[in-house]
């Protein structure tokens, strides 16, 4: 019976100089830097600053009377927010080019398999990030803000400003796109062999705790855009425990040794 060890390394001979991979990674943040410059300048021509402050807006103008608009109590807030909002877009427009640099940095150092499986994950994890993101924008806003429009009193007038509203909508955007990466983690724990999928099955009880504490912390103490963290966050759990089913293979040295043992 031949040992898996007396397989050739594909990576053999293939070992670069420290000198050379720092090269390679000063290459890679400069095309990172790049890919950001274009989408800022892409995104600074159309829809422009002003744009994508009227399109963060949306959710809670909605909810404003007719005719009012946010107001900006800090004295350079009408030029800083904008800024701010045009590079986290850029950064946002630019995340697959960002993520495909970090991939062609560690792949050289990846066998076939890992080269195969880390992929996939990859554009998986950047697709819901944008899916948390959108989540945000065209569902959890508008609830969140009828919910608090109810504790309002008739005396006092919504009028927030533009600086806070901003933080706190970018906030939300990084909560949920970090928390709709619950499937790429339970994929890799699995991956790893850091925990098995009968143990994760096992967990549910416990991570629907969890959910609800991490969406407590991460989340304006309204009970809406709790909810509308901690819920899909135990979806997405179930989601990555089908997708191990499914994607994740055991390894033939596991696969020999249940053979065994049967």
């Amino acid at each position: 019976m031949s040992d898996s060890t007396d397989k050739p390394d594909e990576l053999a001979g293939t070992e670069a100089p420290f000198v050379q991979h720092l090269i390679e990674l000063r290459d890679r943040l400069l095309y990172c830097i790049y890919g950001l410059a274009v989408a800022t300048i892409l995104l600074s021509i159309w829809p422009g600053p002003s744009g994508l402050i009227d399109a963060i807006a949306l959710p809670i103008k909605a909810h404003m009377p007719a005719g009012a608009k946010l107001i900006a109590v800090g004295v350079f807030s009408p030029f800083f927010v904008p800024l701010k909002v045009l590079m986290m877009a850029a950064v946002l427009l630019a995340l697959p080019w960002l993520m495909y640099q970090i991939w062609m940095f560690v792949a050289p150092g990846l066998y076939k398999h890992e080269k195969n499986f880390a992929l996939p994950l990859i554009v998986f994890g950047s697709l819901l990030a944008y899916v948390g993101i959108g989540f945000v924008q065209f569902f959890v806003l508008d609830k969140m803000f009828i919910f608090i429009q109810k504790f309002t009193p008739a005396s006092v007038a919504a009028t927030p400003d533009i600086a806070s509203y901003v933080e706190s909508i970018l906030s939300l955007y990084i909560a949920f796109g970090i928390a709709f990466q619950v499937p790429i983690v339970v994929i890799l724990l699995v991956k790893l062999g850091m925990v098995s999928i009968e143990k994760l099955k096992d967990f549910r009880g416990y991570f629907i705790v969890v959910a609800f504490i991490v969406a407590a912390v991460l989340t304006p103490p309204d009970v809406v855009s709790q909810l509308a963290l901690a819920v899909p966050m135990c979806l997405l759990y179930e989601i990555g425990i089908w997708a191990c089913v499914w994607w994740v293979k055991p390894k033939p040295a596991d696969a020999d040794e249940v053979k065994v043992s049967a």
